[in-house]
């Protein structure tokens, strides 16, 4: 059975870096919802377990729970922040409510140099987020380091292996966190590291020959790099029994349709069907507003053309998909827990309850940067790899409003114009996504000495390692300048551009 730690999840924004950090050590890692049973946890045969941090506080009614019994596992535990709070609450210690929320850098004095902190300094930066603090830990607990103002920056049961840090080591802002959770996870939990992209090639080939054996597979192929990886490694696992179906939604990027031919029947062949639908998704978004509607019609549609291409192809009964970590994360309803949905995802939560295929989703359990580990592993070229993510709906989720073949136009047009220009800056290699929304809403301007009333478009650029988080990128002026300027006078209609300076959290990568 392969090597894992479980991440309980409180409703962190941090619990999916943790995940990813622990990852980064060479170790596999799964979130799981915080009331886990003690008794599902024991099936799972985990590792170790780690409590992430939460916006709740311990002290308020109704608080995320988990089960006391996870402690009597004989399990290591690492409590982070709320679940640090968390661990001392279930087995007795103290808590008071913080007068101020202690958030940003601080530095820890380390009082006990061993276990968690086992070859580290006496002093650490490190990053905070919280406003209860535990004052008294649990019986049979030491307090490892503190600051100042927090009684209990860390304490440990070192016969339980039971820790807690009050601090985030999965942040940059911690930065000898990494170490802290290599500490735990090697020394204190026993883990021998290991995972890798191959070993997981090898697992995930597999799963697919042994849940699909003698049947065919179709690939919803959108151009993305999630879906090319996906096309890549069931044809490793089953050649020519996968078709990878490219669906031309309508709603792709100006010369999308024509580019996935030339890549995947030329530099990269794969057993391709393409197949236009555009009038067919168009006409079913008519006068379609509501974002959540429109990825649930775009799922429901694709649904239907790869069910007719099943019919046509004959005797395809699996259909996989590109669906990663977050989409599942992200669509994960708020009914029983304390994370809630940001937004489904049209490979998630659009699906028909009457879907006649059997889903695979080999990438369910990776993060994006890791499908492209994966895909340089399967000998992928870099220019497949390197694609800027593309959302499922298309251009639909980036046109405010409802979607036209007039708007999907002006928005392919502008949009050209900022992935040109962004391609010709020299720190283009470090953007995770640079596109183009239309918005719902025209402005005053002024042309050639005339009046206009046109259209807005707003530009967006974020960097991110994995999408969960992201910060706007500081586009230097001359290039927003040119994007701008060519915009305004290149595409007819609009004669207005701004620029988004939003970050993920609050807000989100794509518009809707």
């Amino acid at each position: 059975m392969r090597e894992f730690v479980a991440v309980l999840d409180f409703g962190s924004q941090y619990a999916q870096l943790i995940s990813r950090r622990i990852r980064e050590c060479g170790v596999y890692c799964e979130i799981l919802p915080h009331d886990v049973t003690s008794s599902e946890l024991v099936a799972m045969a985990p590792r170790a377990v780690v409590l992430s941090g939460g916006p709740a506080s311990v002290l308020e009614e109704g608080h995320p729970g988990m089960d006391a019994a996870i402690f009597d596992l004989g399990l290591p535990v690492l409590g982070i922040c709320y679940g640090l709070q968390l661990t001392a609450k279930v087995l007795g210690g103290r808590l008071e409510r913080g007068l101020a929320r202690e958030y940003g850098p601080a530095t820890i004095e380390v009082d006990t140099p061993l276990g968690l902190f086992q070859g580290l300094a006496g002093r650490l930066d490190v990053w905070m987020s919280h406003g209860d603090h535990v004052s008294s830990p649990p019986a049979g607990f030491t307090v490892l380091a503190h600051t100042p103002t927090c009684q209990v920056a860390a304490m440990g049961n070192e016969g339980k292996k039971i820790y807690g840090v009050q601090f985030h080591p999965e942040v940059v802002h911690t930065p000898r966190g990494t170490e802290i959770l290599k500490n735990f996870l090697f020394a204190i939990a026993g883990c021998t590291g290991g995972w890798s992209m191959k070993g997981f090639i090898e697992e995930a080939v597999e799963a697919i020959r042994t849940e699909v054996k003698d049947g065919r597979v179709i690939c919803g192929m959108s151009g993305g790099v999630d879906s090319a990886v996906v096309a890549a490694l069931l044809n490793r696992a089953i050649g020519e029994r996968m078709t990878a179906i490219f669906v031309d939604n309508g709603v792709l990027r100006g010369g999308e349709a024509d580019e996935i031919r030339r890549t995947f029947t030329g530099s990269y062949p794969l057993n391709l069907d393409i197949v236009d639908a555009s009038d067919r998704f168009l006409d079913a978004l008519a006068g379609v507003t509501d974002p959540e509607e429109k990825r649930k019609i775009i799922g429901r549609t694709f649904i239907d053309v790869f069910n007719a291409e099943a019919a046509r192809i004959g005797g395809a009964e699996f259909l996989a998909q590109g669906t990663l970590y977050p989409d599942i994360i992200e669509s994960r309803s708020a009914k029983g827990g304390p994370s809630a949905t940001i937004k489904s995802h049209h490979n998630v939560g659009g699906l028909p309850e009457d879907l006649q295929f059997r889903l695979i989703e080999p990438l369910k359990e990776l993060f994006k940067d890791e499908v492209r580990m994966l895909g340089r592993e399967l000998g992928m070229p870099e220019s497949i790899l390197q694609r800027q993510p593309f959302p499922g709906p298309g251009l639909a989720v980036r046109i405010l409003g409802e979607v036209t073949k007039e708007n999907v136009a002006i928005l392919q047009e502008a949009d050209a114009r900022v992935q040109e220009e962004m391609a010709r800056w020299d720190g283009y290699g470090g953007v995770w996504q640079s596109f183009a929304v239309l918005l719902p809403v025209k402005t005053v301007g002024v042309m050639g000495d005339e009046r206009t009333y046109a259209n807005v478009i707003a530009v967006r650029a974020v960097q991110s390692q994995d999408g969960m988080t992201a910060d706007w990128v500081k586009v230097p002026y001359d290039v927003l300048s040119r994007i701008s300027a060519r915009i305004i006078n290149e595409v007819q209609g609009v004669n207005r551009v701004v620029y988004d300076i939003s970050s993920k959290p609050p807000s989100t990568i794509e518009w809707e």
